[in-house]
């Protein structure tokens, strides 16, 4: 079971880096055409995609830590 659960956390990992690449090179081509102004706008489209996904894949890896843990935890018979 801990095999799976790391290969589940690899895998989450990846994406999640990914994710918050790809953000944060959106967020840093809209601020060339807005100016980068300060002022709050909501997110619409792809960048509302890529921040929801980037939320629930943290939450994933963050669930998976926990049970990692949980499994090394335990005895296995």
């Amino acid at each position: 079971m801990p095999v799976y659960l790391n290969i589940a956390m690899i895998i989450m990992s990846i994406l999640l880096i990914a994710l918050i690449i790809v953000g944060a090179r959106n967020s840093a081509v809209g601020n060339v055409f807005s100016g980068g102004s300060p002022v709050y706008h909501a997110r619409r489209g792809i960048e509302r995609t890529l921040f929801n996904a980037t939320v629930w894949v943290s939450v994933i890896f963050f669930v998976l830590a926990i049970l990692s843990a949980l499994a090394v935890g335990t005895p296995q018979s």
